[in-house]
Formats: C-alpha cells, structure tokens, sequence
C-alpha cells in the first residue's frame, strides 16, 4: 500500500462517503442528523461506551433506559454503583460498566460535570481509550480525530487492500483512515464510515452494488472483499468449569454479590464455586447439607474461553448463612435483580425445571 497513492483517492472517497451519509445516515438516539449542532457530549460517550463490542440493537433500550433514568453525568454520578451495574445486567463486558460509573463520578466531582474537548484529555478519563477519545472528540465537540472501531477497520483495510494481518495492521488501517478524514467534519464522517461498514461493506456478503466507493476500493478491484481485514488464526477457546449453588426458602433465592475486582465484578450472583477465565472453580458448597447436582445447565462464551456450569441445588429444609454480602431476593421479582447472563441462564434453567 502505498502512502503517496492517497491525496487524490483520499477526496474522492471522502466526498463519496460524506454525500451519501447526508440521505442514508442511520437514526440513533444518541447521534444528531447530519450537518446539524453537536450532539450531548454525555450521550456519545455512554452510548461509545456501550457500543464497544457490542451491537447497535443490543445497545438502544439500554441507553434509553440510562438516560431516562440518569439524564446527565451528574446524575449517573450520584446513583448508587450497584444500581449501575444492576442496569448495565445483560449488556455484558461488565468492566465497561465499573469504569462508566468511575468515569461519571470523576467528571461531576473533578471537572464540574463538563467534559473536556481535547482527545489528550479525553483519553485521561477511567475507561476511555484511544478509539472512544477520538470518538467523543469527533462526534460531540467536532474536533478532528481519527476514528477507527471495527465497522471502520474493516471498511479502510477493503478500500486500500491492506494486507497486513491483525492487530499489526491496525498501523496501516489507521493511516489510511487519517487520509481520508476531512478537516472540518470528521465527527460526521466517523459516523459515515461507521454506517457503511454496518449496513453495506459487511463481514459477510458486503452489498457493493449500491456502495458510494466501489469504484475506489481496492479489495473490490480484485474481486476479494471478505479477504480483508486479514486476521490471524483463530485459537482455540479453553473449557473452563463453573458450579453455581441454589439455596431456596420461602420464595426467595439466595444472592450473593461478587468481589469487586476480577470477571463480573461487583454484581449480583448465585453463590459459586470461584471459577475464572484461567482455572475451573472448586466443586465445593458454601455449606454443608444435601445437594443434587444438575450437571452443565448452562453453557456460555466469553472473548477468551468457554464455561460449562453446573448447578447444585441444596436438598435440606434447615438454611445456616451468615455471609454478609449474601442477598435473599423474591424469585417473583428475580428479573430486577442485575444478574448477568450466565447467572440469569441458569436461574432460567432452575425455574424451568421446577415446573
């Protein structure tokens, strides 16, 4: 790929794509139309967080829920954490969500609620990265930045036939996207890109026909498009070992609420076996008694590794708990509980069985 080729293909492009955002740009609540004013800056950075991998449909009723809920950073500031975390319960990521609140306490505390302009301050605040500093820069203080999430990736290593493979070709992938980026506008045209690798240069069976730059797309030229991005082979996952425990009585289940470091920190949870990304949990009931054992009720996929769980169901009439952070919750309101998906699966699983 060669650097000097840019200037010329780089406008072209550039005109292509913005012109056919302004009639096709995708309607989200967090984004405003384009050419109009600047969107909340509040809004582009929750609505960033919680697109970071993670799709637009998942993402919507979740932001609206936030919004409604905590109109403004000063308002998610001042909720309580695990109200946050009860709320972010089936999005998944659970870290992006620790780092939501950590974030929104330390822009009303530290900086009066307002958040700063500049990508370099941007990226100073707890959970924003390169990609989302560039983002909340670009799309809600218009600044120019070069933005390049996997949407954008895709589209730039297709357009310039980037060979290099990932995550080394991320260098390239991102100069050529610094190429194209207009001056004036680049928030627009971040979300430009954004919406033609969703909705037209797909992973799969990319829709070129009707793609504003196909006349410029190198990867299209060579009739190879679902060549690029070039990535490594895939690994593959370990299988890891969890066992969940269902204490019962009268209605209600007992909750437990995780350490506040480490995978799903601080959320609502069965009690478990202290399974992690990097061991099988133990086997062992947090008390003594008559268990049955329901094995693999539910099987579950993370980024790094598989986990197969069990669930053991205590048999005795006689309860003795005394764990502190140990919850007793109403099965008939088990829903708002905040449980992730894996614990929600195996709830799930239980109440089926009981039936």
């Amino acid at each position: 790929m060669a650097v000097d080729s840019f200037p010329a293909k780089a406008r072209k492009i550039s005109t292509n794509i913005g012109a056919h955002y302004v009639d096709n740009a995708r309607i989200l609540p967090w984004r405003s139309p384009p050419g109009s004013n600047l969107p909340d800056p509040y809004h582009v950075w929750l609505s960033e967080i919680m697109l970071q991998q993670t799709t637009v449909g998942a993402v919507k009723s979740y932001f609206d829920t936030f919004t409604q809920r905590w109109p403004t950073v000063q308002d998610l500031a001042g909720a309580k954490e695990a109200d946050v975390l009860a709320a972010w319960a089936g999005l998944g990521y659970y870290a992006r969500a620790r780092n939501l609140y950590k974030c929104a306490v330390y822009v009303a505390e530290t900086l009066n609620g307002i958040f700063p302009q500049k990508e370099s301050e941007l990226l100073k605040l707890p959970g924003v990265g390169a990609y989302t500093a560039a983002a909340i820069a670009a799309i809600a203080f218009g600044e120019r930045a070069v933005v390049v999430d996997a949407n954008i990736e895709r589209l730039v290593a297709r357009l310039f036939a980037i060979e290099t493979p990932l995550p080394r070709g991320r260098t390239e992938i991102r100069a050529a996207m610094d190429a194209i980026t207009p001056r004036h506008g680049a928030g627009d045209f971040a979300q430009a890109c954004m919406d033609m690798g969703a909705t037209i240069c797909t992973s799969k069976n990319p829709k070129c026909d009707i793609c504003p730059v196909q006349k410029q797309c190198a990867a299209f030229a060579g009739g190879n498009m679902e060549y690029f991005p070039v990535k490594p082979p895939k690994k593959d996952k370990p299988v890891r070992r969890a066992r969940f425990f269902w204490i019962e009585q009268k209605g209600k289940v007992l909750l437990a609420t995780r350490q506040p470091q480490g995978m799903l920190g601080g959320m609502r949870s069965l009690p478990d076996d202290g399974w992690a990304a990097g061991n099988d949990g133990h086997a062992t009931p947090p008390m003594t008694g008559e268990w049955q054992v329901h094995d693999n009720v539910v099987q579950h996929s993370f980024t790094h590794f598989s986990l197969e769980v069990d669930l053991a169901v205590y048999r005795n009439e006689k309860i003795v708990t005394n764990n502190d952070d140990n919850i007793w919750w109403a099965l008939d309101d088990i829903a708002n509980a905040g449980l992730p998906t894996l614990y929600a699966k195996a709830v799930k699983w239980k109440l089926k069985e009981q039936k």
